[in-house]
């Protein structure tokens, strides 16, 4: 079974062109190479909407929409709403009870997101604890990368520490030593001594690329049941069994789609382009966008890095014949900027006409949106029940 990975979306409705070249693309790829769970966030929409939830669940159906329309596919990655997994919720519960606060209050986007969000009251319990309810939704499928960019990666490396926190307290057994020996034993003679000798070298001199294939030798093991596998694994960084395993981030790529102004491109700014956006007013936005200041006639020259249209050049125009064009005829004032914002019109009513395409499709059968989104659930589900119950069973929760 290939690694699992974990990712999800607060619901903001449709998306735009920020979101299919920064995240989405990114998924589309990762569903081919990996057991994918990707979910619509709704109860982390709840830290900052509590007061206006009604826009929630409009938007869940938006956003899947979308998801489908661009190729995320529900035959290669389980899609799912977060709410209909209330493991999650339970998970997130039994974490809190030993995490310490301070753990939330250094998360760096704490204090970040209450500056940017003035005019909304984020001083709940809710709103701190975010980071944890995070850490809960990875934990609980046991979720082994996390794509992120490098502004998250303070919040898996968190989910790191709570579970090693929660490890080091439940994953204490009666007799742990004598059964990881005799687990080492069914591995083999040969993987026996190549799994001692990693062990050493990672607990002795922090090797971590010896930690990295002793996981993988174990994974690969045929003939040991799972409760032998996790001592294992928890035998390399210490005498504790592994409950819940500790995620990796996986870097994205910088997402290198600008705004309609030249910043970021995002609803906030009111900049974006909406991947169902109507051709005439993708046109509009375009040729509507602003240029280098220095252009104030049609003859006078510019430049481009100080133009927003060139960085969606970069973007689109990948041919160097139509970059070496767009350079050479805006510093020599040889094209105007209606000319020149054409090509980018041309490329990007092409990049959506499919999406828009599908979209209209999944919009026209609701009851397909749903009918995936049950049964994704469903699925992530029957993975969440089982951690729980390992969960559950450790921490002494089980009454017959």
């Amino acid at each position: 079974m290939s690694e699992r990975v974990l990712s999800g979306m607060r619901p903001t409705g449709q998306l735009h062109l920020g979101h299919y070249h920064g995240v989405l693309k990114n998924w589309i790829k990762l569903q081919h190479e990996y057991q994918c769970y990707f979910f619509i966030a709704d109860w982390h929409a709840l830290t900052t909407e509590y007061d206006n939830t009604s826009i929630i669940a409009p938007s869940v159906w938006d956003m899947v929409i979308d998801w489908l329309a661009v190729g995320i596919n529900p035959g290669d990655a389980t899609l799912f709403i977060q709410s209909k997994v209330p493991e999650h919720a339970e998970l997130h519960l039994l974490l809190s009870m030993s995490t310490p606060l301070s753990w939330l209050e250094r998360i760096p986007t704490y204090k970040d997101q209450q500056q940017k969000l003035k005019e909304k009251d984020l001083a709940t319990y809710g709103f701190l604890g975010y980071p944890l309810l995070q850490s809960a939704d990875i934990l609980v499928y046991k979720a082994g990368r996390v794509p992120v960019g490098e502004d998250q990666v303070a919040h898996v490396e968190l989910t790191r520490e709570i579970a090693r926190r929660f490890n080091h307290f439940y994953g204490r057994e009666v007799d742990f030593k004598k059964k990881v020996k005799e687990a080492i034993r069914k591995m083999g003679k040969k993987n026996a001594k190549i799994y001692k000798e990693l062990r050493k070298s990672y607990q002795e001199k922090g090797d971590h690329e010896a930690l990295t294939t002793a996981q993988a030798l174990i994974s690969n093991q045929q003939n040991i049941a799972l409760g032998d596998k996790k001592r294992l694994l928890g035998y390399l960084e210490g005498e504790t069994q592994t409950i819940l395993p500790e995620p990796e981030a996986l870097l994205t790529p910088i997402a290198k789609m600008p705004g309609l102004d030249g910043q970021k491109m995002s609803k906030s700014y009111k900049n974006t382009i909406a991947l169902r956006e109507p051709p005439s007013s993708v046109e509009k936005k375009i040729r509507t966008m602003p240029t280098d200041p220095a252009r104030i006639r049609r003859t006078d020259p510019g430049d481009p890095e100080k133009c927003p249209v060139w960085q969606f050049h970069l973007v689109y125009s990948k041919d160097e014949t139509i970059q070496n064009w767009v350079q050479n005829g805006c510093r020599s004032a040889g094209i105007g900027c209606v000319e020149c914002k054409q090509p980018i019109i041309d490329a990007i009513l092409a990049e959506l006409a499919p999406i828009q395409e599908r979209a209209q499709h999944y919009i026209e059968e609701p009851a397909l949106v749903r009918s995936i989104l049950a049964e994704g659930s469903e699925q992530a589900r029957i993975v969440a029940r089982e951690t729980l119950k390992e969960v559950r069973q450790v921490m002494g929760l089980v009454y017959r």
